[in-house]
């Protein structure tokens, strides 16, 4: 048996969607990446979705619209893929590393106060895999300190915290579309803010800098300096098919989650990972704590299973040791032992019980081997 940690959603309509863009001949940014943007704001609830080349070029966007660089500092956790504190290095501002709670894997609240300094512009949470942030604790942090809360909501489209969706709770938040993501365009991110003034400068600076609201050529100002970060309407057809699935993808995910909870209740050793009371985890990746991960993994994949860990411990890694643009704010001490006792277990629509029996009765017999 060979079971793949993901599997994207692909449908022939999906494809005919693709190949319609091809036919076409407008392969750029155009209406269908703008019908994109309106159905993920629509789900979301969000005043503006902005379609970007990536979840990181979003950050970066979000960071240059607050005018956050040289001379500032931007909290944000050790558990996170390096892309949530490398944008902050990009800008020319100094990332303060801080660490996570060991039962969510999010970033801990007093760990961000005690790193606030004058110098402190924004914090960037990561609600990651999927589990939502304590957005009242944020926003309690936001009007003591007069910070920025910028949430990488990567890997959250669809959780959610008192009833509404992950991406209106926060000052901007950017998505993923990354293949990890059961709503992809294989590379691709999505900005979305409630800020009239926000979006625009945003929208703008994707475009080059172009003045957005003329849409005579002839007649286009550029009124400040831009790049492009635009996303085509090729990738646009396929994440926009997805979006037509949402809910059915969602709700298909949460049930997989919740057979996995239900198999798992009768192995020894194993912790899921705490959500809030008031919030619904979308599992982008459904995760379990073991000990002997490592060993673990490797006689799991040997048995036809891809499982993987959550992600990094950024303090491991060269990139943030003895860095002028990065800070450890204190020893890491959770955030190490998440990285070390993480598993991700496979997850995807069409993954059956059966499979996941197989899953979870291989990862019992697995443990108890290296027991």
């Amino acid at each position: 048996m060979k079971i793949p940690l993901i599997k994207p959603f692909i449908t022939d309509d999906l494809k005919n969607s693709v190949l319609k863009v091809l036919d076409s001949g407008y392969l750029t940014e155009g209406p269908v990446t703008h019908e994109f943007e309106n159905s993920f704001k629509e789900f979301i609830g969000s005043n503006y979705a902005i379609a970007v080349t990536s979840c990181t070029t979003g950050l970066e966007v979000a960071l240059r619209c607050l005018n956050i660089g040289p001379g500032d500092e931007v909290i944000v956790p050790d558990y996170t893929y390096p892309a949530t504190a490398q944008v902050v290095a990009i800008v020319g501002a100094t990332a303060v590393i801080v660490d996570v709670h060991a039962d969510s894997m999010l970033i801990d609240y007093n760990a961000i106060e005690a790193a606030i300094s004058k110098k402190t512009k924004a914090v960037i949470p990561v609600s990651i895999f999927g589990n939502p942030l304590d957005y009242d604790h944020l926003k309690r942090i936001k009007e003591k300190y007069n910070v920025f809360i910028i949430e990488d909501a990567a890997c959250s489209i669809g959780a959610s915290f008192k009833g509404k969706n992950v991406g209106v709770w926060a000052d901007i938040s950017v998505f993923s579309l990354h293949p990890r993501k059961f709503i992809t365009t294989g590379e691709g991110g999505m900005i979305t803010t409630e800020n009239d003034a926000w979006a625009e400068w945003m929208n703008s600076y994707k475009h080059f800098g172009m003045n957005m609201k003329n849409s005579n050529r002839e007649s286009i100002r550029f009124d400040m300096i831009g790049t492009n970060y635009k996303l085509s309407n090729i990738l646009s057809a396929v994440g926009l098919a997805q979006m037509k699935h949402i809910d059915e993808l969602l709700d298909n995910r949460i049930t997989l989650a919740n057979n996995y909870k239900n198999l798992l209740a009768q192995v020894e050793g194993i912790q899921i990972p705490a959500t809030h009371p008031e919030a619904i985890h979308s599992y982008q990746s459904f995760c379990i704590f073991i000990d002997n991960r490592d060993q673990v993994m490797t006689r799991m994949r040997e048995n036809g299973v891809e499982v993987q860990i959550g992600t990094y411990s950024l303090h491991k890694h060269t990139a943030f040791q003895n860095n002028p643009l990065v800070r450890l704010d204190g020893m890491m001490r959770n955030s190490s032992v998440v990285f070390d006792h993480c598993l991700t277990l496979p997850l995807y629509y069409g993954l059956s019980i059966v499979e996941q029996k197989y899953i979870v009765d291989l990862l019992n017999q697995t443990m108890n081997d290296h027991t």
